[in-house]
């Protein structure tokens, strides 16, 4: 037996057994944080003036910063536009395994164009890029997880550019998107540094010639995980004492900006309906600077009852223009709508079943490589002993 499972019981009694004051502050926690909402729901000023004193604490702090809107601001869907053209991408990737008999990765880009109200369907778009030899290494070695998904990212809103660029003289709105931030993350220290400064040289570039050419663009975040609002909420009541040990500092922990927006008893927003937009404070800003600066909002893709808040990033050119934002709003509630009960934009489900890699395929992808290697007389490895023995007959774990 791998596990313990007597130790691993014993731990989870205890969970059981807290389970209820866990439950108390959490709950004592949450009130706070409503009420916190209320109180600083229209001091947009005095917020942005402590922000300030924050950032002069600490510059890499990260969370939500007021806009235009009150805190507690909601808004309905508008209606769609009759006349749109909506383009999605989501990418997959092999990312190369030091264990296997090969070297190698894999970025594949789906893409999908739709014309609203045309009677056309839908077209699709694939790009597969396998990095060999060269194209593997870094500065540092070998090329992390981390630097494929990077160019994974940037290919994608490329992607979208390209296509979109295509339609010039158009008349009808381009709206494009992406599964997850906008943001491009990634490390601008350590060995990758010099890699991912080029790489988001490059991504700017194309956020830039998005704005030139007014073609909006958005990142949809389901289940965000990150707690902006909550976290303007705990910096706005920090003394000048808790500023000196801000990340320590968390005195709403475990209260969600999910639970803020979407609370199944009372949420703040309705079925459809979107919150104040905010800009994203975080220590890359001044990468981001001007009309690329990040922001976004929530919007409840749910229904009565049953409320879904996602997090939806866009640049500040879409945040200062109203047409464009509701254009958006109303986009992407009508996509969700489309899933039924699961909400989540068609076309990014459909972008993303076009990326996915399976198993199988990246066998044959290895298994074509390895013979075409062959075939011209090049040197090949074999995979790690510690992969033979994973792979043995019989096994079912690893």
């Amino acid at each position: 037996m791998a596990i313990d499972f007597q130790q691993v019981y014993q731990k989870i009694r205890e969970i059981g057994a807290n389970a209820q004051q866990r439950k108390k502050t959490l709950d004592e926690r949450r009130e706070q944080a409503r009420a916190l909402l209320n109180l600083h729901a229209d001091n947009l000023e005095e917020l942005r003036w402590k922000l300030e004193t924050v950032k002069a604490a600490d510059p890499a702090i990260r969370c939500a910063a007021p806009f235009k809107e009150r805190l507690d601001f909601h808004a309905p869907p508008p209606d769609p536009p009759l006349n749109a053209v909506l383009i999605a991408a989501d990418g997959s990737q092999i990312n190369p395994d030091r264990h296997a008999a090969l070297q190698f990765g894999l970025i594949n880009v789906g893409a999908i164009v739709l014309r609203l109200n045309s009677g056309a369907t839908p077209q699709i778009f694939t790009d597969s890029q396998l990095l060999f030899d060269e194209e593997l290494y870094t500065a540092s070695g070998l090329i992390s997880d981390g630097m494929v998904a990077l160019q994974r990212d940037l290919q994608e809103r490329t992607k979208l550019y390209d296509l979109a660029a295509q339609m010039d003289g158009d008349s009808a709105p381009i709206i494009t998107f992406t599964d997850g931030p906008i943001e491009l993350w990634g490390s601008a220290s350590g060995e990758d540094a010099s890699a991912y400064e080029a790489g988001l040289t490059r991504y700017l570039a194309v956020l830039s010639r998005l704005q030139t050419r007014g073609i909006l663009t958005a990142g949809y975040v389901d289940k965000p995980a990150a707690d902006l609002v909550i976290r303007l909420l705990e910096l706005a009541i920090a003394s000048d004492d808790d500023l000196k040990k801000l990340r320590e500092y968390h005195p709403l922990r475990g209260v969600s900006d999910r639970w803020l927006f979407g609370d199944k008893t009372n949420p703040l927003l309705q079925p459809g309906e979107r919150s104040a937009v905010f800009k994203i404070q975080a220590k890359n800003e001044k990468r981001y600077s001007g009309v690329l600066s990040l922001h976004f909002f929530y919007l409840n893709v749910g229904t009565k009852g049953h409320p879904w808040p996602v997090r939806v990033e866009i640049p500040q050119w879409v945040a200062d223009d109203a047409e464009k934002l509701d254009m958006l709003h109303a986009i992407l509630i009508h996509q969700c709508r489309i899933m039924g009960a699961k909400p989540y934009p068609y076309l990014l489900h459909r972008a993303h079943e076009t990326a996915v890699v399976s198993f199988e395929e990246q066998n044959q992808i290895a298994q074509l490589l390895e013979l075409e290697l062959r075939r011209a007389g090049a040197e090949t490895d074999d995979g790690s002993h510690k992969q033979s023995a994973k792979e043995l007959p019989g096994k079912t774990r690893y």
